[in-house]
């Protein structure tokens, strides 16, 4: 049986899947049997060096022949993962070394003793009782009195806008009536 008329089909199943730009030539077949042949094609996609196009077609006497499925398979020489390791095998290798570099460090920590005692006065700063993630409160809260009472937007309100649709804002400023105006021109004195 002939493969060459298979490649045009081909090609077609992976326009479906893929770009044209990504097909590269045509890199052999394997018989599967029972009537079905699969075709290989290189890829030109960038970081699938070794990977191949694969179409599986399905030859059934009387009909058409029949694509039943493309996908992208690694070849000999692709660029796999790593075997997947179950996290408990994971966390136990990573217990013992953590273990052995706790060991480590006891054997070292006689020569960082005095390194530590400076580095112990510089973390006693960070962690004031004021500060929050090395920012001192009383700083944001002096400069916000300080401020000349210009409403900036912050990053609260930033955050607000993103969250979704937010009722209208009350303006601080009340709006004078008509009453309070006239109110106020018989207040001031004649000239």
């Amino acid at each position: 049986m002939s493969e060459q008329p298979d490649i045009p089909l081909a090609r077609e199943a992976l326009l479906d899947v893929t770009t044209a730009d990504t097909i590269g030539d045509f890199a052999g077949t394997r018989d599967d049997g029972d009537g079905v042949t699969t075709l290989f094609f290189d890829t030109t996609m960038r970081g699938y060096r070794g990977w191949r196009w694969t179409v599986t077609i399905a030859h059934v006497a009387g009909l058409e022949p029949s694509v039943l499925e493309t996908e992208l398979t690694p070849g000999d020489d692709a660029l796999l993962s790593p075997d997947w390791v179950p996290w408990s095998d994971r966390m136990a290798e990573y217990r013992a070394a953590q273990e052995a570099a706790g060991e480590d460090a006891d054997v070292s920590d006689d020569d960082d003793d005095d390194d530590d005692d400076l580095h112990d006065e510089d973390e006693d700063d960070l962690h004031d009782e004021d500060d929050v993630d090395g920012v001192d409160i009383d700083v944001i809260a002096e400069s916000a009195l300080a401020d000349d009472g210009v409403d900036e937007p912050d990053q609260a309100d930033d955050d607000a806008d993103d969250a979704g649709p937010q009722p209208p804002r009350v303006s601080r400023r009340r709006k004078r009536t008509g009453q309070e105006q006239q109110h106020d021109e018989g207040d001031q004195p004649e000239s």
